[in-house]
């Protein structure tokens, strides 16, 4: 058809039209999907099995020197699979488009035979003579019309054809010069599209090729539209995804996953393993679009992505568990959501939502991720499998520059972040093969905000049986009764030393406020004077380590003095999950997510949040920004 297309000038006509064999085009598209799957095998096999078996059993510069090579053929793989799935859907797309115009032809063309008019090759329609004459009562004269494509561009004359025949022929012209001017439409675009998919020349595939690709990407699922993106459930529960994504066909789960791997690789209640190769792929189309950028924002996200790519690539060490990437994309200021270990077989499943100034930058990557994958070590040594995930699933709040954003202050990115968190977790529980898992919500800092706003939701986290709140500033309600799994299955670990667990609350001060806004949480939390030392208030309601909130304390380092050789140290707020400085706090939480929270040792202080007392000192200059990758 392409050589016919151009869209209003094109000389496609209905008897084309109505000939076009789009069985053909879904062919050619069956042959780009089986080369597509190939290379797809193919890449699964290197980074599955060759790889590996170099890295672990092989040392020296001529192994080096072949996994770099294999790296590159599965970096081409890669590509292969994703522009020939992207062929696959744009002539699978283009029959779709073509079949629908030639049944609203064929229909058309039905009714002008069943009224014995006749179709002409240009697409007119004569019509008989029909109806009485005013004068005489003879019948009126027949005639013919011609088609109008686009009737809307077309004022109406306010003219009524006496002959009853001139209506119903203009409606059959109208039909079939609409099918034939969509028709010749879509061949067009899908030209240009069809044209775009090739590669350039040469054995490797540089950055730009994969700029191209996630353009490539972007036209084909803007012409897919209505061939794919409308049946994606997104308004459905987890449950209702899962059960679409496994009746779906394999064909029609390979072009989801070669056109929207964003939004299959997001979409709660679909497997882990479908979700990880979804953003796999999507990963790379993301550093792709972000490489073709110049700005601090894509540079920052675009190294977050790098890393966590090496990391996927080179697989897990001895003893490690797998990685999954569950969610991976560029909006706000970034999403990443990874497990280690596959959250659909794992008996226990802990989620760790991380919170003041993380966002997805490198240092999230290398630091954020590592917690995870330390806990669920941990926890994996006590008893039946574990998954521990870390969540940037929503804009936690970042550092406000002067007077800046309240974001910080309030609960608003709490209470979005909480909705999506629920949401995730519900697609947890659908898509977990036990029959009744168990579940774990960590939060940190003003994750912990995040996830009691989750709670606070009506049912609670779906499939969540703990909670447990580690450096907190306040979850937002007062009691661990309003948290929906019992306060025996609420549990917080509060170092003496940290900082956030001693911030006066809202109601103690506005001048707290504002030494919080100008000078960081350490001005807030020193001033002594506005403190009163017995409350157990701190930023967002009652402190979840008093003995009043009725958590279970669990025991944790006190990490170090806040001041020390005449300097600002807040490195007590980010230790609970490091073994290696920590490892009382990390083992307690893997024995809670393990599901042997009676074996955790416990705090018995009754109050933390009075328990030091500090005064007022110079802390100019002391921004939130020294809370980078510890909120």
């Amino acid at each position: 058809m392409s050589g016919r297309s151009g869209g209003a000038g094109s000389g496609l006509t209905w008897s084309v039209l109505r000939e076009v064999k789009c069985a053909e085009l879904e062919q050619a598209a069956d042959g780009w999907g089986r080369v597509s799957n190939r290379a797809d095998a193919a890449r699964d096999r290197i980074e599955g099995q060759l790889l590996p078996g170099l890295r672990d059993t092989q040392r020296g510069e001529a192994p080096d020197a072949a996994v770099w090579g294999l790296r590159r053929l599965g970096t081409n793989f890669q590509y292969i699979y994703t522009e020939c799935g992207l062929l696959r859907t744009t002539l699978n797309s283009l029959a779709h488009e073509i079949k629908t115009q030639q049944r609203v032809l064929q229909g058309a063309l039905d009714d002008a035979a069943a009224l014995k008019f006749t179709v002409h090759a240009d697409g007119s329609v004569t019509y008989p003579a029909a109806g009485e004459g005013l004068v005489g009562g003879k019948p009126l004269a027949g005639g013919t019309a011609s088609g109008v494509p686009n009737p809307g561009m077309v004022p109406p004359s306010g003219l009524v054809a006496p002959n009853p025949n001139a209506g119903k022929a203009q409606d059959i012209a109208d039909r079939v010069a609409q099918a034939v001017r969509a028709a010749a439409d879509a061949d067009w675009r899908y030209t240009r599209i069809l044209r775009s998919l090739k590669a350039h020349e040469g054995l490797g595939v540089p950055v730009a090729t994969w700029t191209d690709a996630a353009a490539d990407a972007a036209a084909v699922r803007g012409a897919a539209r209505g061939y794919l993106r409308d049946a994606i459930p997104h308004d459905a529960s987890p449950a209702e995804r899962k059960a679409w994504w496994a009746g779906l066909t394999d064909e029609q789960r390979e072009e989801y996953l070669a056109v929207y791997p964003d939004r299959i690789g997001n979409l709660d209640g679909i497997p882990a393993l479908v979700r990880d190769a979804a953003n796999r792929d999507n990963l790379q189309l993301l550093m792709g679009k972000l490489e073709g950028r110049d700005d601090d924002d894509a540079a920052t996200k675009l190294a977050a992505l790098r890393e966590i790519d090496r990391q996927l690539r080179a697989g897990p060490k001895v003893g490690e568990p797998p990685m999954y990437l569950l969610g991976i994309g560029d909006q706000g200021n970034g999403r990443a959501i990874v497990s280690y270990g596959n959250p659909d077989t794992a008996r226990n499943v802990a989620a760790y939502v991380p919170g003041l100034n993380t966002s997805l930058d490198k240092e999230f990557a290398e630091g954020d991720l590592k917690r995870a994958r330390d806990l669920s070590i941990a926890a994996n040594q006590h008893g039946a499998p574990a998954a521990a995930i870390t969540w940037l699933g929503y804009d936690a709040p970042q550092s406000p520059d002067g007077l800046g954003s309240l974001s910080v202050a309030v609960s608003g990115k709490a209470d979005e972040g909480g909705l999506a968190f629920r949401e995730f977790m519900n697609g947890m529980e659908a898509a977990n093969e036990n029959e009744n898992p168990h579940m774990t919500a960590i939060g940190h800092s003003y994750g912990s905000r995040t996830v009691g706003a989750a709670a606070q939701q009506s049912g609670g986290i779906p499939g969540v049986d703990e909670i447990i709140f580690v450096g907190s500033p306040g979850v937002g309600v007062n009691s661990a009764d309003d948290l929906g799994v019992g306060r025996e299955h609420v549990f917080v670990g509060a170092a003496a030393n940290d900082i956030v667990t001693k911030l006066p609350s809202a109601e103690e001060s506005a001048v707290g406020l504002v030494e919080m806004l100008y000078r960081g949480p350490a001005a807030a939390y020193v001033l002594g004077d506005l403190a009163d030392g017995g409350n157990d208030d701190v930023w967002f309601g009652r402190d979840p380590a008093s003995e009043a909130f009725g958590a279970r304390r669990f025991e944790v380092g006190d990490g170090p003095f806040l001041i020390g050789k005449g300097k600002l140290n807040i490195d007590a707020h980010s230790e609970y999950f490091d073994p290696e400085i920590d490892s009382t706090s990390v083992d307690n939480m893997a024995m809670i997510a393990a599901g042997r929270a009676h074996l955790i040792q416990t705090e018995s202080r009754a109050d933390a949040h009075g328990s030091i007392d500090f005064h007022v000192f110079p802390c100019r200059g002391v921004t939130h920004s020294v809370f980078r990758g510890s909120g």
